[in-house]
């Protein structure tokens, strides 16, 4: 399965940003780019992107790309080289939420509940887990190590949970009390009936992203693999190993 597009965080502080507006969307999209500390040119000035929000953008849209800028087009993804998502923001932690243009309602209602579900701490857990990174590296010197440890501890129901309210010093706590024990080998065996990863059952999609490395047989669609965490290995084998390795292993295969 193919990205529509590929979602990145673009840094605008003191950066040229070229803006032509009008009305309520232009002023929306004004207020945006201040809230990311751009600088607002228009169209005579220098920069890379652009916003447009005008009635007939068609002939301005056509003479950036022109020039090379990438264009954003209120209210019309076929002339968008990148689209705005709808933003959660808690501190340092920003939620995007895209549809690919396809609708900016459903990006905001699925923003509306993606909000209610973030605890307003979650900024200072960001910004107490980046002052620690170093406390970390040293407890845990083996990048696997950190990684398992990390992933515990930010679980649903681990030690920092980031569906949780935390106290300042939680990560604190949290170093001082963890251990480095070896994590037990656990295996999770999936026999799929379908190749289509929308058929995943809730159990096999949240084992997917949690995995440590996932074995799976020939057959298996590179779209189902695509589900699992971006950093797991994909080992494929004829037979599954006796000793798959410490932490979560996925072994997935195709039925008949």
């Amino acid at each position: 399965m193919s990205l529509a597009a590929l979602p990145i965080f673009v840094a605008l502080a003191g950066r040229p940003v070229m803006l032509i507006g009008e009305g309520d969307a232009g002023e929306a999209k004004r207020r945006l780019l201040e809230r990311a500390g751009a600088t607002i040119v228009d169209e005579a000035g220098a920069a890379r992107i652009a916003l447009v929000a005008l009635a007939d953008p068609e002939p301005v849209a056509a003479r950036l790309k022109a020039r090379g800028l990438l264009v954003n087009v209120a209210d019309r993804p076929d002339l968008c080289d990148f689209t705005l998502p709808a933003i959660v923001e808690r501190g340092s932690v920003t939620v995007a939420v895209g549809t690919g243009g396809a609708s900016a309602g459903l990006a905001a209602a699925l923003r509306q509940r993606i909000e209610a579900l973030l605890p307003a701490s979650l900024g200072e857990l960001a910004w107490a887990l980046s002052t620690a990174r170093g406390r970390i590296r040293d407890r845990w010197p083996e990048p696997d190590k950190r990684r398992r440890a990390i992933g515990a501890a930010l679980s649903p129901g681990g030690t920092l949970d980031p569906l949780r309210e935390h106290a300042a010093e939680a990560v604190g706590i949290w170093l001082a009390a963890a251990g480095d024990e070896r994590p037990a080998p656990r295996v999770e065996r999936f026999v799929l009936a379908s190749p289509d990863p929308d058929d995943l059952t809730l159990r096999q999609a949240r084992a997917l992203a949690a995995a440590d490395r996932v074995y799976h047989r020939p057959g298996v669609p590179a779209a189902i693999l695509e589900r699992a965490r971006a950093d797991a290995p994909r080992i494929a084998c004829d037979t599954f190993p006796a000793d798959p390795g410490p932490g979560l292993s996925i072994e997935v295969e195709m039925a008949g």
